[in-house]
Formats: structure tokens, C-alpha cells, sequence
């Protein structure tokens, strides 16, 4: 298995696509044979690269599993543009630096969201389309719970991680969501700070819960599939029409005892959904 570490280390890179559209190079980890069919993994909202670590692991006997930190998250460089253009933007940029001429596309949640937003502005470049817990649409909910839960941290007041734990839990009281959340925490020389970009996340929140327009007959005509939750609300019978709309491909497959963090509560399971989809794919 190759593994490499490729992209801005937390330095702002604007490349410019010859539409003039400015793209960030993303901070990405590559697994597997270059000689196999790509597959790139893409994390939700105050995600990064390393919650694919498993599923990453998994399919890296089979494809170049391709997982970049998305703009504002993880390792890649920050920018007020939080626009699921501009992510879709970002991965032309990373398609083309990594010479992928087609990939099958992985996102969950936030990731799920650009990841159908490429497909449907460049169907050419993708072989296979999984979408976990997240539809087409715009949210009633947001994520105000998730910001205040960092507002709650101090960071000029942490010995240790744990104590941010400890802060974050009234605002968050899931024990799991906090722990990916915390994984933003980093100890610098200066002091303890959040790697992921947050004012620039909570000014775009009305973006980040919508869904760019699309005219009338824009869809992604390849195999589809929608993984979710059987405990988590982000896909219900309400959303199918805007699905089967946009993917009249499109397959469900629910995962039983799982909530939004569909690969991280049941891995097992969410792999046995995915692997439906990568047989389409073959």
C-alpha cells in the first residue's frame, strides 16, 4: 500500500481555473495502488481527512482512495468562500493535480452536499455517486449547538484536552460528536487553537444548510446511492422527490442503529451499503 501526504500546509493557495473561478489546494492523504480506480473520500462539517480512517483503510486494496481536508477544515488553507461551488471548485483543482480524469465520490453530511454539487456540474468526471446522511435540499435545522459548544471552550484556560471536553459537554452532550469535534483542537506554540475556520463556517451557515439552484433537467445520470441512518432525520420520505430528481439512478440504503455519523456509529454496516453502489460502479 502507498501512502503520501500531499497539499498546502495551512498556506493559502489560490490556483485559477481557466474559468476563472479561484481554487484552494486542499491538504490530502492518498492510500493505495496509483494504479487502481479512484475513489475520493470527502469529510461533513468540522470534519477532516482523518475521520475516513477505517472506511480509507478498507478500500485501499482495491483504489487510490484519495481524502483531502475540504477548505476551513483540517490542514487546508482558509477562505470566506464557503460556497458549494467553491468546494466543488476545489476538487477540479484536486482532480487535476492528482491526474484523475474520473473517480467514484464519497461525502458525508457537508461533504455529501459538494460532492453531489461536482456531479452535477461535471457528471463526466464521476463513475459513482454515495451520499451518506444528507439530501439535495435546505435545512430547517442548523448547527447553532455545534458552535456554542465551541464558543463554551476557553481556550487561554486548557491544561489538557480533556478540559475542553469537559466545557463542550453542555452545549454537546453526545460524548462521540464531541470527540470528532475536538479533534479541530490543536496544541500550537502559542497556545491551544481550533484548525477549522470557524467564523468563516458560522457566517455561511444559511449557505451551508441550502443547496445551490440548478436549472430544470440537471441531473447526474450514474449509479447513486444515499446512505443514512435509520436514527438520524437528514433523509426522510420528504426528501425523495428532490433525490430521484437530481439522481434518477438513486438507491437508499438505511443503517439500522445509526445516527448522522453513519460510517463512524455502524462502520460494518455502512461499508455493506457502500459496497452495493461499488459493484454498479465495476
Amino acid at each position: 500500500m502507498i501512502v503520501s501526504d500531499t497539499g498546502a500546509n495551512c498556506m493559502l493557495r489560490l490556483l485559477q481555473s481557466p474559468g476563472g473561478l479561484g481554487m484552494l489546494e486542499l491538504h490530502t492523504r492518498v492510500e493505495g495502488d496509483p494504479g487502481s480506480p479512484t475513489l475520493v473520500l470527502l469529510h461533513g462539517l468540522f470534519g477532516a481527512a482523518s475521520n475516513w480512517g477505517s472506511v480509507a483503510r478498507r478500500l485501499a486494496s482495491r483504489y487510490r482512495v484519495v481524502v483531502p481536508d475540504l477548505r476551513n477544515h483540517g490542514r487546508s488553507p482558509h477562505h470566506p468562500d464557503c460556497s458549494f461551488q467553491a468546494l466543488a471548485g476545489d476538487l477540479i483543482g484536486l482532480f487535476d493535480a492528482q491526474a484523475i480524469d474520473a473517480a467514484i465520490l464519497v461525502g458525508h453530511s457537508m461533504g455529501g452536499k459538494a460532492a453531489m454539487q461536482f456531479a452535477l456540474t461535471h457528471p463526466q468526471r464521476v463513475t459513482g455517486l454515495a451520499v451518506v446522511d444528507i439530501a439535495p435540499v435546505r435545512y430547517d435545522h442548523d448547527f447553532q449547538a455545534v458552535l456554542a459548544g465551541f464558543d463554551a471552550v476557553d481556550l487561554t484556560r486548557l491544561g489538557k484536552r480533556s478540559d475542553a471536553d469537559r466545557q463542550m459537554a453542555a452545549q454537546v452532550p453526545d460524548s462521540g460528536v464531541r470527540a470528532l469535534l475536538l479533534q479541530n483542537l490543536v496544541k500550537r506554540a502559542d497556545g491551544w487553537a481550533w484548525r477549522c475556520n470557524l467564523p468563516a463556517l458560522a457566517a455561511a451557515r444559511a449557505r451551508i444548510v441550502g443547496f445551490p439552484e440548478h436549472p430544470a433537467g440537471a441531473v447526474f445520470p450514474g449509479p447513486t446511492g444515499f446512505i443514512h441512518g435509520a436514527l438520524s432525520d437528514y433523509i426522510t420520505a420528504a426528501h425523495h422527490p428532490a433525490i430521484r430528481r437530481f439522481f434518477p439512478k438513486a438507491s437508499l440504503c438505511a443503517v439500522a442503529d445509526a445516527g448522522h455519523w453513519v460510517h463512524a456509529d455502524r462502520t460494518a454496516a455502512f461499508m455493506a451499503c457502500l459496497e452495493g453502489l461499488l459493484a454498479d460502479c465495476d
